[in-house]
């Protein structure tokens, strides 16, 4: 019997050490920083200051755990190819607006005010290659609609 007892301790104290760890590196990812703007169809220019979430780790991690974005803050997720996107908001503890981005830079969706941690999925709705998180109902606030075409800055961290 004691020797079941120290397997299962022994197994237990490694699955402690390995969610620490997992815990560690979830938290240590780092994000560049950079412009964007989008095109109204008036000719205005709305910028944004964001962090690019641009490998496979940084889009799992996102706006996780983050307070609340300041105006004209956000983060583009870009996936790399076209294709159809889902995301959540699983432990994003503030509403966000969703805008789906195609490769043309065309708005193809925008999911306003998201739900708190909510695990619900939040489609592109078609393919994209870009999703734009911001505060929640900034979109609507700074007149942004499909009308408008996302302009990348020449130098995307790659």
């Amino acid at each position: 019997m004691s020797n079941l007892h120290d397997i299962l301790r022994s197994a237990i104290t490694a699955l402690f050490a390995f969610l620490l760890l997992a815990g560690a590196v979830v938290a240590q990812v780092n994000f560049e920083r950079g412009q964007l703007a989008f095109e109204t169809a008036s000719g205005d220019r709305i910028t944004f200051d964001v962090e690019w979430a641009l490998t496979a780790e940084q889009r799992a991690r996102g706006l996780m755990e983050r307070p609340a974005l300041p105006d004209r803050t956000g983060m583009l997720f870009d996936f790399g190819e076209t294709r159809m996107v889902t995301m959540w908001m699983a432990n994003t503890p503030e509403s966000l607006d969703m805008i789906f981005i195609d490769e043309t830079g065309r708005i193809v969706r925008i999911a306003e005010r998201t739900t708190p941690m909510s695990e619900s999925i939040v489609s592109s709705g078609e393919p994209v290659r870009y999703a734009l998180e911001i505060r929640g109902g900034h979109a609507a606030e700074l007149g942004l609609e499909p009308s408008a075409r996302l302009v990348l800055p020449l130098d995307l961290p790659q």
